[in-house]
Order: structure tokens, then sequence, then C-alpha cells
């Protein structure tokens, strides 16, 4: 028997046995069964066309924030998911990070083992709460950006009034720049993205490798959001979607082993790498920036190139109370 305690005096909890909650009126509209997504999955243009768009090694220190990361909001998402759709077939390796209001329950009762706990703990958390932001930036295999912008910022709705969430993880993301008000009246409708986000070429595909860091709860969000359902009740059911989705995952946290004398969130094993961020800490964007220029640095000094990290158990997603950055 297990049951949920608070730890937010934010908003009440609800009920975790209710489906899961996403913004927009469309539920009617499901964006992907987990039944239909092995029929789904596929090479998804792979080869079939050349690269032809130019390419840069962004030197971080002479770069401005608005050169590189693009703002999406409801007003001009289309759009962008449409350059995203020719971008991803020249530059498949995508740097992923998300912002989410933070941690609000934690599961209480009996568990096969920390690894369960731990699975439980981003279930039930993920299941109640909003992603906030989803930051993408595209890279080829050689870590070459495409020329101007190669980071895309989704802000999607988030109302601070009816949505819930930690007040220490909301002022952390408020003190870092996020404009809660506009993310309450112009933000992206999560099941319209999710379904551009499934026809772009960039999820279901085998030839496009994700890079994160601390990912458990990134990558929860993201199945949440593209099959608009609460996640499975058990680990090996979150990792059959998951891989299916996203094939191939590299997380920096896991790869870290490769390296020695890494350690730390995101930021430390930036500053020991001598890597310059572009953007705001804590913004999906920045953030999505930093973890792929880290994995390419790190995979420039290892021996054994990065490994898979999908089939190893979860901890290698970091799964913890916070994510560190």
């Amino acid at each position: 028997m297990r049951a949920l305690i608070s730890l937010s005096r934010s908003v009440p909890v609800a009920d975790p046995g209710q489906r899961a909650e996403s913004s927009g009126s469309r539920s009617s509209r499901v964006v992907c069964p987990p039944a239909r997504l092995p029929a789904l999955r596929g090479p998804c243009r792979s080869g079939q066309l050349k690269a032809t768009s130019s390419f840069f090694r962004m030197p971080a220190a002479l770069v401005e924030n608005s050169q590189v990361i693009c703002e999406v909001w409801a007003s001009n998402l289309e759009e962008e998911m449409r350059k995203i759709r020719e971008i991803v077939l020249s530059y498949s390796y995508i740097a992923m990070d998300t912002e989410f209001p933070g941690v609000v329950v934690r599961p209480i009762g009996e568990f096969r083992s920390s690894i369960d706990y731990q699975y439980q703990l981003l279930r039930c958390n993920v299941d109640l709460l909003k992603i906030i932001q989803l930051g993408l930036t595209f890279t080829n295999e050689k870590g070459e950006y495409p020329s101007g912008i190669n980071t895309w910022q989704f802000n999607f709705k988030f109302n601070l009034t009816e949505d819930m969430y930690s007040q220490d993880s909301i002022d952390l993301l408020a003190n870092s720049g996020l404009q809660f008000q506009k993310h309450e009246e112009e933000g992206i409708d999560t099941l319209h993205f999710a379904e551009l986000l499934m026809t772009s070429g960039v999820v279901l595909c085998d030839n496009v490798k994700w890079l994160s860091f601390h990912s458990g709860y990134d990558f929860g969000y993201m199945v949440k959001l593209l099959t608009d359902s609460r996640l499975p009740e058990e680990e090996h059911e979150f990792f059959h979607i998951l891989n299916l989705f996203f094939p191939s995952i590299y997380d920096v946290k896991y790869l870290m082993k490769s390296c020695k004398n890494l350690k730390g969130g995101l930021q430390e094993v930036a500053d020991q790498l001598d890597l310059q961020r572009i953007g705001r800490q804590h913004q999906a964007g920045s953030d999505s920036l930093l973890t792929g220029m880290a994995f390419f640095r790190m995979k420039e000094k290892t021996t054994d190139g990065p490994r898979k990290c999908i089939s190893v158990p979860l901890e290698c997603f970091a799964v913890a109370n916070t994510k560190q950055s």
C-alpha cells in the first residue's frame, strides 16, 4: 500500500488517482497512446537529405543570448516547429533540459528497493505537476551548430493561482528570469505542442541522439506530455515507453564516470570543462545549450567514447529530490 505525503504549502495536493492534468481544453485529441508507439517508430528520414545548412563552432564568450536561443510562445510555436523539422535532418544530436515546479509530494509505504522508491517519487510528482519550460539544442555528430538559432526555449502555460508548485522552486525560477505572468497569458498549450512534436522528426526516431543531464524528471515530463497520460506504475513500463520515444539517450551525469575528477551539477561540470554559459542558469534553453557543450567536450576527453545509458538502471538519470544545475 502506497500513499503520498505533501511537502508543499503552496497548493493543496490533488488526488493522485485522478487523470494527469494537461493545459488547454482539447483533451479528446489524444496525442499518442503508448500501445501505438512501436508502429510509429522508424528511421525518420535518416539519410534521405544531405546536410545543406551551414554550421559553426560556437565561441560562447562572443555570442549573445538572442543570437542563438529562440524564445517560443503560443504565437510563434508553429513557425518555429517548421524550422525544427528542417534542422533535425542535418543536426540530429539534441540536448534537452526542462524546468518544472519542483517536488511537492513524497510516496510513503513499502517499496521493493531504493530504485522503486525513486521512480515512485518521480511518478507521483510528474503526474501532479506541469512542465514550465523545455529547451532543445541541435548539433551534428561533430558538435557543430547550425548557423544562427540553434536552441529553442519553449514556454508553456502555467498559472500560479491554479497550478501546483513548490514555492522554493518558483522563487528560484522567477529569480532566474522566468516570466510567470507571460506564461499564464501567452504560454504554449501542451497538447498542441505534443501534436506538433510527434510529426517533427524529433521523437520516435532511431537516428536522433538525445543529450541530457540528470534527466529523470526531464524525460518523465516528456513522456507525460507526449502520451497525455499519467506515467506507468512500474519503472520497467516507463523505460519501455521512454525507449520508444527516445531510442538513444546519453546522460552527461552518468557519462561523468568516464572522466576523472568531474563532479557536481551542470554548472560545476561546465566550469571544470572551461565552458562558458550563454543565457541564464535555470532557464531550459541555456541549460540545454550548456549540456550539449559539456557532452562534446567530455567526448573529446574520453577514450571509450560516449556510452548509451538507456539500458542501465534508473539511477543513471540521477533521479533525486531536485535536479542540480
